[in-house]
């Protein structure tokens, strides 16, 4: 599919997420960092996880909001909310304030937005691509995230210390750019949005009636033993794949320190910033090529030995505790995140029934939520048993995602072949 046939909502969401997650990507790795030299590391750790478990809950009506309010008016109203967010993140940030309790309230009312723009951006895929390139705009998509990848720590490593809040005020201006270019090209996709008669009942529906509508749709999704297994893995090996931007840079900083990478000095933080750029560059120079490469392979395989590189990048960047040894585990770390671009939410896609697309690809985006709020348990995990033993437990965590991930393709295969015998 050639981007000139692209929807013209795909190409707007192209530009403008490009300028927003570059912003960003400025921002977000340096994070823990930041809030660990001012509130210290245990309490860091515990506000991450309270600010993620919050953006769960919302994550789970933003499904619901999408499906029937529609794609654009909730990726609208996000943009707005996380825009509101980083601006009370700026403001917490000033010399007059320096107050690090407001900024992390701003990064989690920017952390609840977030979640609830994703269902409805990834529902707007499905709604506007035929099933045979879903994949493809998907890797599109993600290339153009690890491009910012590649980009922001780079920027983030010169600015964010000395410019904490002129670079916070940037990432809400790109959010009201957005918003714009939303407002201006976007249409909406959503089935039942465009349905006038179906939208006027459910807006006459109670917050109440709409709550309890919400536990059953989701009781139901949840029932799904197929879905169910894809959640649990994805959980698990979305806590492992997170460790980048949580444990990683407290371990370059505090075990590997200042270091010289190819005759240049970089300090920890520094050499942190090159590990995500790397990260970065791998996944956007090579997503499309890789994801085509792994279709050629049966997806449970893909699956299983995604998790599989994970766990064994993993356990390498902790044994091999130098600026090189670094480097090749993110290699490797890198091409297991390739593996399975594309493929998972297309697999969402197939899973879902039209109108309940954008709550499946919420529900599945339980996968990152609930890996958010599991992963910063690793911060104080590391204080306890230290770095080593701790990545060794999540390597052992991302192998078991890997098994998990094999038993749900055999029972999805077994379904279908059910299905086409009947």
């Amino acid at each position: 599919m050639k981007f000139r046939d692209w929807d013209i909502n795909l190409k707007v969401r192209l530009f403008g997420e490009a300028l927003l997650d570059i912003s960003f990507w400025t921002v977000f790795p340096f994070l823990t960092l930041y809030f660990s030299d001012s509130i210290g590391r245990a309490l860091t750790s515990m506000l991450l996880i309270f600010s993620q478990i919050l953006a769960v809950i919302t994550a789970l009506f933003g499904g619901y909001f999408a499906d029937t309010y529609g794609r654009k008016r909730m990726m609208s109203i996000s943009v707005i909310g996380e825009g509101v967010g980083f601006l009370i993140f700026a403001l917490g940030a000033t010399s007059f304030m320096h107050s690090p309790y407001l900024s992390f309230a701003g990064f989690t009312l920017a952390s609840i937005f977030m979640s609830f723009y994703q269902p409805a951006s990834q529902a707007m895929i499905a709604d506007v691509v035929d099933p045979r390139h879903r994949s493809h705009v998907y890797s599109i998509f993600y290339m153009m995230v690890n491009v910012a990848v590649v980009v922001g720590p780079i920027l983030g490593s010169i600015v964010f210390h000395d410019f904490t809040v002129e670079t916070l005020l940037a990432i809400a201006f790109f959010d009201l750019v957005l918003l714009v270019l939303l407002q201006k090209f976007g249409h909406e996709t959503a089935p039942l949005a465009l349905n006038p008669e179906l939208r006027k009942a459910q807006s006459s529906k109670s917050l109440g009636s709409v709550i309890v509508e919400q536990i059953k749709n989701y009781t139901l999704i949840f029932k799904d033993k197929i879905f169910f297994l894809y959640i649990l893995a994805g959980i698990i090996i979305a806590q492992a794949t997170m460790q980048l931007d949580l444990l990683f840079p407290l371990f370059i900083k505090e075990k590997i320190g200042n270091s010289t990478v190819l005759g240049i000095s970089l300090t920890g933080e520094q050499l942190f910033g090159f590990i995500v750029s790397i990260n970065g560059f791998f996944v956007a120079a090579l997503t499309v090529f890789v994801t085509r490469m792994m279709s050629r392979y049966q997806e449970k395989f893909v699956f299983m030995n995604s998790s599989f590189l994970f766990g064994i990048a993993l356990f390498l960047f902790a044994a091999i505790a130098t600026p090189y040894g670094a480097i090749v585990a993110i290699i490797l770390y890198s091409f297991a995140e390739l593996m399975t671009v594309g493929i998972q939410q297309n697999f969402v896609s197939k899973l879902a029934p039209e109108d309940k697309r954008a709550m499946y690809f919420s529900a599945a985006g339980l996968r990152y939520n609930l890996g958010k709020v599991i992963a910063p348990l690793a911060i104080t995990l590391s204080a306890a048993i230290g770095y080593f033993f701790t990545f060794s437990l999540i390597a052992l965590l991302a192998f078991l995602s890997g098994i998990i991930y094999y038993i749900m393709y055999v029972k999805y295969e077994n379904s279908s072949r059910s299905e086409h015998s009947i």
